[in-house]
């Protein structure tokens, strides 16, 4: 028998504060019991946890997750993620539209934001 990923855990300093930013990002809710103030926050749909712990994040994430738009262009979800707190922090976007977007979360967890499967499809071949 091997293992499943159940969830993928953030440490961070406000569980639900973060947990509601990518359930934002995601378009999925926290669970129905999150509340401000808890000490943990999931978005079972994505099987992301967040966990408020003490101390602050001081060096780079070593894992990271890697978001493709569903219904719009990378540009366009940078621009609204952007908008939802997110900050650009190394843009390897190239002008023949290739490559990809670093950004953080409210929290400075780095996150990469791909090409659209329609954009990918458009440059393919």
């Amino acid at each position: 028998m091997t293992s499943a990923i159940h969830h993928v855990t953030f440490s961070c300093s406000d569980a639900y504060a973060l947990g509601s930013f990518w359930s934002e990002v995601l378009g999925q809710p926290l669970h129905d019991d999150d509340k401000p103030g808890d000490p943990e926050a999931l978005i079972e749909g994505a099987g992301l946890l967040f966990v408020t712990v003490p101390d602050p994040k001081t060096v780079r994430n070593r894992v990271h997750l890697d978001l493709q738009p569903q219904d719009r262009t990378r540009d366009e979800e940078v621009t609204r993620l952007l908008t939802l707190g997110a900050t650009l922090l190394d843009d390897q976007r190239r002008p023949d539209g290739t490559g990809w977007a670093v950004l953080t979360d409210p929290e400075g967890n780095e996150f990469c934001v791909e090409r659209s499967a329609a954009e990918r499809a458009a440059t393919a071949g």
